[in-house]
């Protein structure tokens, strides 16, 4: 006679998702050095792998084969010394004065699933010969901005990026059902990308990446005569973070999509556009201000936002173009934001809008209007040429700015997409060429360097590369 197991408890066989909570038994918050040890020793672990954000936006890596327990343990808890004229280039760090220090963040280990041989990686903040915070470090810098925002408004500034990508490969035979700008939520076969994002959604879990959902986008690019090349786009939404981890997700997610798509013989394209006349890529981000747990950008039973998110579109809407400087940083930015397909042109916010700088999206509800999903306030202007860490942070700075906007109500009123609709002439446009986005960001500066955020060298060296 056949038997049935008593059912698993909810949760018990495979949560939570990141994998060394499940090996250590507790979150991340708690993991201390001992635990890490043990790990290596446990598990044969043989390399260490250090990785920070430069000032590029790209993660860098410093590798260790540990000779003992206490070396190792050394590694851990006192990092080590780098070249930083190297890595902040630009920035106003002199090379005959440049070592800074690495400083391994405990609760950020992983075990990298691309290595060779086993490695354990712990991502790192930066400082100075002085020990303290490096002011020049896109983490440094992201870090100040939330604390600030907790500091004098009492917030908690969460964050999740969408990052589009497209894939790229060789067409061949089977590739016969693809159509132009139709991949929306596409399903295998008609896509070839779908096995390689459900990889993707996986490891970036067990590395503690917090994911919401991944599928198939609209813009598919097909082969021409001059190229053979087959593009398919897809998004990776993460779920709510903190600004700094909201910021290391997507740097993350970055590396897992070029590993995977490298290993698997394929292209990976973060650029905000490949062709032009086609869907671009954007890299959108949605915020939620949140006090003790509670999402506070929302709308009351009457349907008028929330004081605190009107804060945020009011920031958002007033210093949007001298935020392009991190999150539309090349040519192909423009094209994008040209076309109109889906993405803003004109300086405005709207409930539904895909068309607005700032947009209102709907909340997911239960039958029974339980909210599944928290209320959001997505800034659609950035794309893959983003730099999410001083992006974020100048998001941070915005909203700080926006409590003190000098008529809020009527800024509001006059930048609702449907007014900006029915007189497009008198709305504000977007920066369009890099000169322009120097000039909102040379008159608009000192609301990013409030609060000692951005060091005004740091802002120095962005203008030049813009002028």
């Amino acid at each position: 006679m056949r038997t049935t197991s008593p059912p698993t408890p909810l949760g018990a066989a495979t949560l939570p998702a990141r994998k060394l909570e499940r090996v250590f038994g507790k979150p991340a918050n708690a993991w201390t050095t001992d635990d890490l040890i043990q790990l290596v020793c446990d598990e044969r672990i043989r390399v260490v792998s250090l990785m920070h954000v430069a000032s590029d936006g790209w993660l860098k890596t410093l590798d260790f084969v540990p000779r003992s327990v206490a070396h190792l343990r050394d590694v851990i808890e006192g990092g080590e010394r780098a070249d930083g004229s190297s890595i902040f280039a630009g920035t106003g760090i002199r090379p005959g004065a440049s070592d800074i220090l690495l400083r391994p963040r405990i609760a950020s280990a992983f075990l990298d699933p691309f290595a060779e041989l086993s490695t354990l990686v712990l991502l790192c903040s930066h400082a100075g010969r002085d020990g303290e915070p490096l002011a020049v470090s896109p983490d440094t810098i992201v870090r100040a901005a939330y604390e600030r925002v907790k500091r004098e408004l009492g917030i908690e500034l969460c964050a999740l990026g969408e990052v589009e990508y497209f894939l790229g490969k060789h067409a061949s035979e089977v590739d016969a059902y693809g159509a132009d700008d139709r991949g929306y939520h596409a399903s295998s076969p008609f896509v070839f990308g779908e096995r390689l994002r459900r990889q993707a959604l996986g490891l970036l879990a067990e590395l503690g990446v917090t994911i919401k959902y991944g599928h198939s986008e609209v813009g598919y690019i097909p082969s021409s005569d001059s190229d053979d090349t087959i593009w398919e786009q897809h998004e990776i939404e993460m779920a709510l973070a903190p600004l700094p981890d909201a910021a290391d997700h997507v740097v993350l997610t970055q590396w897992v999509l070029r590993n995977l798509a490298h290993r698997d013989g394929m292209r990976c394209s973060f650029d905000p556009i490949l062709r032009k006349g086609h869907a671009g890529s954007g890299l959108h981000f949605h915020f939620s201000p949140t006090r003790d747990g509670a999402h506070l950008g929302r709308r009351d039973e009457h349907g008028r936002m929330s004081e605190v998110g009107q804060w945020l579109i009011a920031g958002l809407v007033r210093h949007g173009g001298a935020l392009m400087a991190f999150g539309n940083r090349v040519e192909g930015s423009f094209i994008r934001l040209l076309q109109g397909k889906e993405a803003p042109t004109a300086v405005a916010w709207g409930e539904f809008d895909r068309h607005a700088l700032v947009r209102i999206p709907i909340t997911a509800k239960a039958s029974d209007g339980r909210e599944v999903s928290p209320p959001t306030i997505e800034f659609r202007l950035p794309d893959g040429s983003a730099h999410p860490h001083l992006l974020l942070a100048g998001v941070a700075q915005a909203l700080v700015s926006g409590r003190a906007t000098p008529g809020l109500g009527e800024l509001l009123e006059r930048t609702r997409a449907a007014n900006v609709r029915a007189n497009p002439s008198a709305a504000r446009r977007l920066p369009m060429t890099p000169r322009d986005i120097a000039t909102a960001l040379a008159d608009e500066r000192g609301v990013l360097e409030a609060g000692g955020v951005f060091p005004p060298s740091y802002l120095e060296q962005i203008l030049a590369t813009l002028a």
